[in-house]
């Protein structure tokens, strides 16, 4: 897998830690072993910026997916499809606020954001009650997995 982490967002940010995770929510989604992910870590005005040109709202948010290939978690029985996954944009200062609040902590929060936002590439999304049950339901799943290990 071919993980590109890019920190242009001032904040401190774990790299290793963050392409480990990414990787290990990849293996676990059958991601195929050649997928590409680009994380970029920005600051709350381009983040900003980015939400109000492609989401179409105003104000810093704490993650931003842009899927590219539209790739799909690999089942048991298949061969996962070859491409690129696409790219995240955090925004660790929104993520530090989020996790004071949530009583955990800013790096807990950029790794819920990172499995979260990756799922969002995977083709999950949380619209829909059922939809928003099964997404963060698996997040949660992978979070503990991850940090059970």
């Amino acid at each position: 897998m071919s993980i590109e982490i890019l920190n242009e967002s001032g904040h401190p940010l774990d790299v290793k830690r963050l392409a480990a995770l990414s990787r290990f929510v990849m293996d676990r989604m059958r991601v195929h072993p050649l997928a590409e992910l680009c994380i970029k870590a920005v600051d709350e005005p381009t983040i900003a910026q980015l939400n109000e040109q492609w989401m179409e709202k105003a104000g810093p948010t704490d993650v931003l997916a842009f899927p590219m290939d539209e790739l799909r978690p690999g089942l048991v029985d298949e061969d996962p499809e070859e491409g690129v996954l696409g790219d995240l944009v955090l925004c660790p200062d929104v993520a530090a606020r989020q996790g004071e609040t949530a009583g955990h902590g800013t790096e807990a929060e950029i790794e819920l954001l990172t499995v979260h936002g990756i799922l969002h590439l995977l083709g999950y999304d949380h619209a829909e009650p059922e939809e928003h049950r099964e997404m963060f339901g698996l997040q949660d799943e992978l979070l503990a997995a991850w940090r059970a290990r």
